[in-house]
């Protein structure tokens, strides 16, 4: 028998997967139930193999979803047709090892871990050894550890970067080389989204409304204040991620973020999330104790959207409108401003209404594919016309506020031409009409802020309104 038709043992995690099913499972685990972190240290107390074995007892892991590399899949396809012995060999936990098996057809054996034994590096070798011979199988794995394998087959499939595959060619011959680059910054950025950091400029608001664009220190504050929530904000983007892998790859633009569609590791996302709230809190060291109050809100509502609210209808447009708004109270609080009840107001409208057309947009796409209701949440397609309705309305009451304050009394007093505000209504109503249609037409995306930042439209009437507030001053 050649080599090539040896039998042909894969490994699971980074290998045929693009992720682990350790950290899957425990992010799912996570999101069902939190309070299971507490016995996670006991588990692990009586080895690896028993945690696993703890978590794949209490959580399905939806096999069907995984990022599989596909090319090496092709690969083990084309092999078996030509009668070639297929081996799953992993660390992972037994009962996702067969799921998958199950779910592709391709394998003759498993081999996982079980309760106490956790089949990993010298572990599996000795398993595989003992099962083929020396030298009697074809190896496939991805990771520096498997050399300990690679060590004792004939030869390896390596899927990974020039660099593993070099070492594994020269310990045993190489059959196969998949090569997986390492994740860059584009990859990091695109994880931590970067872009929506632009939504935390809300914070300058109080600035410019006070009247103090032109402090130099205030300026400052507004800036650290910009920074602590944009790093605050990607802390919850990956653990928002994390906890949503599951919804994400069954959603036609979403399964492409990092961590659903495995070219970023969950680790990192595991490790960044704390990390980057560590960050946040530092900077608001330098900034009032009130501003980390709010910041404090914050994170505490993200968390409990990211786990419950974003499911509940209704509860979770309001939150997200509430999350916008804090992101002005926290402008105000850096500077140490009193906020207007106007600018509040106008605020939680607004936003109400953006944060509804991200749903309506959402319903708009599943009502295109036929489908009915939206995945992890409350909505069905036949809410599109109420939502509408629900919406439209709340951009008009902004409007409304807006013109009641340009009315007020308060008004009188920090503008000496208030009547040149006036506009600024005209195109208010022009905006949440125009963009109201946009969204009845299916062309909104799922980010209204996103979608307004890239419309010339939407840019040229924020830039309109900015103007009339200035020639009012």
């Amino acid at each position: 028998m050649t080599h090539n038709k040896k039998p042909l043992v894969v490994d699971l995690d980074g290998t045929l997967i693009r992720t682990d099913i350790l950290l899957e499972s425990f992010m799912l685990l996570v999101r069902e139930n939190p309070l299971v972190l507490f016995l996670m240290p006991f588990w692990l107390l009586r080895g690896k193999a028993n945690l696993k074995a703890q978590i794949a007892r209490r959580v399905e892991v939806p096999v069907a979803y995984l990022p599989y590399h596909d090319a090496l899949l092709d690969y083990i396809r084309h092999e078996r047709g030509s009668g070639r012995e297929i081996v799953l060999a992993t660390a992972s936990n037994r009962r996702y090892a067969e799921a998958i098996a199950d779910h592709l057809g391709v394998f003759d054996a498993v081999f996982a871990s079980d309760d106490t034994r956790n089949l990993a590096g010298d572990g599996k070798r000795d398993v595989l050894t003992e099962r083929y011979g020396e030298g009697g199988y074809v190896y496939a794995a991805n990771h520096s550890v498997d050399l300990k394998v690679w060590r004792h087959c004939d030869r390896a499939i390596v899927v990974g970067d020039a660099a593993l595959a070099g070492k594994a060619e020269a310990m045993c011959g190489l059959e196969k080389h998949f090569v997986v680059q390492r994740p860059g910054v584009k990859t990091l950025i695109k994880a931590l989204r970067v872009h929506q950091w632009v939504k935390n400029a809300l914070i300058f608001v109080p600035l410019m409304t006070a009247h103090q664009i032109a402090n130099p220190g205030l300026i400052w504050q507004c800036v650290l204040a910009f920074l602590a929530f944009s790093v605050c904000a990607s802390s919850v983007y990956f653990l928002n991620d994390l906890l949503d892998l599951n919804d994400d790859r069954q959603h036609a633009t979403k399964k492409n973020r990092p961590f659903a569609a495995g070219t970023l590791s969950l680790s990192v996302g595991i490790l960044g999330a704390p990390l980057l709230l560590l960050a946040a809190v530092l900077a608001c060291f330098f900034l009032p104790p009130e501003f980390r109050l709010v910041l404090l809100v914050y994170y505490g509502l993200t968390l409990a959207y990211s786990f419950k609210l974003k499911r509940l209808v209704m509860v979770d447009v309001v939150t997200l409108a509430s999350l916008y708004t804090i992101r002005i109270v926290a402008g105000a609080a850096a500077i140490d401003v009193r906020l207007s009840f106007w600018l509040l107001s106008f605020s939680v409208f607004v936003f109400l209404s953006l944060a509804i057309i991200k749903r309506y947009s959402e319903l708009m796409k599943l009502k295109a594919m036929n489908a009915t209701k939206a995945l992890g949440r409350g909505y069905q397609v036949e809410d599109l016309e109420l939502l509408s309705s629900l919406g439209g309305a709340s951009g008009y009451l902004s409007v409304l506020v807006l013109a009641l304050y340009i009315n007020s009394p308060e008004v009188q007093g920090m503008y000496s031409n208030p009547v040149l505000m006036w506009p600024a209504c005209l195109v208010m109503l022009y905006w949440v009409s125009r963009i109201w249609i946009i969204a009845h037409r299916g062309n909104m995306d799922d980010d209204p802020i996103v979608f307004a930042l890239k419309d010339r439209a939407s840019v040229i009437a924020g830039a309109l309104i900015v103007g009339f507030m200035l020639l009012a001053v």
